[in-house]
């Protein structure tokens, strides 16, 4: 067969950048950056290059697996797999019944549908998900400011003369929560053009070095934000107009900012009060600015108020909703706003069964699973999915989650490796890669500085017998009898579609979204709208406009009344319990830190992104190593009040004294990922709390940021 060149896209994190596949015999020959695409123009990172050493790994699974009587996986049909999961699943209660899905369903519109679907149909509550170790604090704080959980405000980064990021790294990330291919040559083009970048964080971080860097003490964003509204109040920078135009409470803001001049904050935030003044005046004064928050300003003790004084911030300088500022998400596929006016996303319309923790889009929190599967009672999970998702090493204390498996009636796993969580499961299901699927963007491009769709067939056929993840869940939930799109908001949906197939699939569903979407034909009313066609004879995609809309504020707002809101009970209610943590016996804070060659925790098996004899290492400021006695190079343990980890000690002041920070995601043990499982490291969450008190109230946040910490120098592992 001839060499193919197939056009496609990236689909690891928020970029999606421009690929093209070189295919031979049914087989990945190499991935190389898309020169015709629009906005990423060439450019891919170190990841999506390497995912051809993913796509041909030889540790992936191909073929159903099933552990047997000794504990062994062995190889099975896929009719044998199905039809004992379903038998089981009929056996269960199926409130009973649970699912964990991964970051990657988030780039896949088919798999995160039918994960919904599926749990739907069986009328659960136990769904956990990545986003309470990530984002969902953000989507608490839109729900509480605008009545919209799904919304996801961005800076306006091609247009803005001043952007504030908090906690962001978007040198390593490539824009996190916002959609900006060469993110990199945006954030330049704002110093070039005579404006500012300025970086909160703890640690002078790869874009901290390369803009001004704003260091502050580990979670204190709070304080901080606090003394820079102080400042724009007390000094009558703000926009008065403005405030009273788009929004109601601005009193209660007012009144928390008076209490927190920066001369107070400073000794928590450890900013100096003059450099805060500064910088407040510089926001108000800049002619557009924008502020911004991410992984980093999400995962501390007060994650939801940090985003919800993020966006306060910038609207009252008089920055929300205009070009140059913060602007509102629009999908070119409107799926989160169908999904929100049909009532499938959703914010604290139930509660978990332990702890009692809101909702936030369906989801709970992931650090409860352990205590779910093992504290008897109605409700009690009994039974779990897993769908691209390693939670063993990304919720903490994933020891204990790895214990409580051997109390559930049924584990089944649905992903590419046999990894530290599914090692434990009664099956691991092969699941196609993102190059083995069609594929229309959802999720986070809705939030993009420049409006851009592209949709991609599947480049490869399946590898071995490996399945699309929907194709799976589909064909277990039919022959457990589960009704997926039969109940609830979800038959909306399910009715978008102009003639529903004896077998509903995703893409007849998605097709009609686009077409019915804000730059769709309307099945032909609009002319020259889009439509599968249009996207068909244009592979590398399509700018729709050249800057994202403004004046949407009216459109987004859900809250009776039309103005955005200030003064929600939740946020008072965090406002005055707000405090400075400390233990004395553990006087170190830890925070997380992004590596450009990782992505979570299912990169480390790629040979190209591991070269170099790379090390998982804790980064240490040199005085804090001098008083542990620890040197550079040398082994170090890290304690907390919850668990201890051993790894090699990286000297450096990019950290402050009082700062540890450690890559998430490391700490292999088992499965088929072999060089993964040879790279040593350690899992950073064992150090993390799962107890009720150390999970944020607001959005079920896991404590990730800022928790206390202590050093001692050890002798390396055996």
């Amino acid at each position: 067969m001839p060499i193919e060149k197939h056009v496609t896209y990236c689909r690891i994190c928020e970029p999606l950048c421009g690929l093209v596949a070189t295919v031979e015999n049914g087989r990945l020959q190499s991935l190389r950056p898309d020169p015709q695409h629009p906005l990423s123009r060439g450019q891919a990172c170190p990841k999506g290059i390497a995912f051809t050493e993913i796509q041909n790994d030889p540790g992936r699974v191909l073929h159903p697996l099933r552990r047997n009587a000794a504990g062994e996986f062995e190889q099975v049909t896929w009719d044998q797999a199905l039809e004992d999961i379903a038998s089981r699943l009929r056996t269960i209660p199926h409130d009973e019944v649970g699912i964990y899905f991964g970051n990657p369903s988030a780039f896949s519109y088919s798999h995160a549908l039918w994960v919904f679907g599926f749990a739907n149909g069986l009328g659960t509550k136990h769904i956990y998900g990545p986003g309470s170790q990530d984002i969902n604090s953000r989507f608490v704080a839109s729900s509480l400011l605008y009545g919209s959980v799904a919304q996801l405000p961005f800076p306006d980064l091609p247009r803005t003369d001043f952007v504030l990021m908090l906690g962001a790294n978007p040198l390593v990330s490539h824009g996190s929560a916002i959609s900006a291919p060469r993110i990199k040559d945006q954030l330049s083009a704002i110093v070039r053009r005579g404006g500012r970048v300025v970086v909160v964080d703890p640690r002078r971080t790869e874009t901290a070095r390369a803009y001004e860097h704003v260091a502050i003490r580990p979670d204190g964003d709070a304080w901080l934000l606090l003394s820079l509204l102080h400042v724009l109040f007390s000094e009558g920078l703000v926009d008065k107009a403005a405030i009273a135009r788009q929004s109601i409470g601005v009193a209660l803001i007012r009144r928390a900012a008076a209490a927190h001049p920066p001369e107070k904050t400073e000794t928590i935030t450890g900013v100096p009060a003059d450099d805060v003044r500064r910088l407040a005046r510089d926001f108000a004064a800049a002619p557009s600015a924008t502020a911004y928050g991410r992984t980093g300003s999400c995962l501390g003790r007060y994650a939801t108020l940090v985003g919800f004084l993020i966006d306060v911030l910038t609207l009252v300088t008089g920055n929300l909703d205009r070009a140059g500022g913060t602007l509102f998400s629009r999908g070119v596929i409107p799926a989160e706003e169908i999904a929100e006016r049909v009532g499938i996303a959703t914010y604290a319309h139930s509660k978990s069964r332990l702890g009692g923790f809101p909702e936030v889009l369906g989801a709970y929190p992931a650090a409860l699973m352990a205590d779910e599967i093992t504290t008897p009672g109605k409700g009690r999970l009994r039974a779990l999915f897993v769908t691209a998702g390693n939670p063993v090493l990304s919720v903490p204390n994933g020891k204990a989650l790895a214990e409580a498996f051997g109390r559930l009636d049924l584990l089944v796993s649905i992903d590419l490796y046999v990894n530290e969580t599914n090692r434990h499961a009664d099956y691991v299901l092969p699941a196609t890669t993102w190059l083995e699927r069609e594929d229309y963007p959802i999720g986070v491009t809705s939030a993009s500085p420049t409006p851009f769709i592209q949709a991609t067939e599947a480049v490869l056929p399946a590898y071995g017998e490996a399945r699309p993840e929907w194709q799976i869940i589909d064909d277990i939930a039919r022959r457990a009898g589960i009704g997926m799109f039969h109940l609830g908001p979800l038959r909306h949906l399910a009715g978008l579609t102009t003639k529903i197939p004896a077998r509903l699939t995703p893409r007849p569903m998605m097709e009609a979204l686009l077409r019915l979407g804000p730059h769709g034909d309307l099945f032909g009313l609009r002319r020259g709208g889009l439509n599968p066609r249009k996207l068909r004879e244009n592979p590398h995609g399509i700018v729709l406009s050249e800057h994202a809309a403004t004046g949407r504020l009216d459109q987004v707002l859900r809250h009776r009344g039309g103005k955005v809101r200030l003064d929600p009970p939740e946020i008072a209610d965090e406002l005055a319990r707000l405090a400075p943590y400390a233990d004395a016996d553990f006087p170190l804070k830890l925070i997380g830190l992004r590596e450009l060659r990782s992505h979570n925790s299912w990169h480390h098996n790629a040979p190209s992104l591991m070269k170099g004899n790379r090390r998982h290492s804790a980064r240490i400021n040199p005085a804090d190593a001098a008083a542990a006695g620890i040197a550079d190079g040398a082994p170090v343990r890290i304690r907390s009040r919850h668990g201890q980890i051993q790894t090699i000690a990286l000297l450096t002041d990019d950290v402050g004294p009082g700062t540890v920070a450690v890559p998430h995601g490391w700490g292999h043990a088992g499965g088929s990922w072999e060089l993964a499982n040879k790279s040593g490291g350690a899992n950073v969450n064992q150090l993390m709390s799962t107890a009720f008190e150390d999970i944020e109230r607001l959005g079920g946040m896991a404590h990730l940021n800022g928790v206390p910490v202590t050093l001692e120098a050890c002798e390396a592992e055996a």
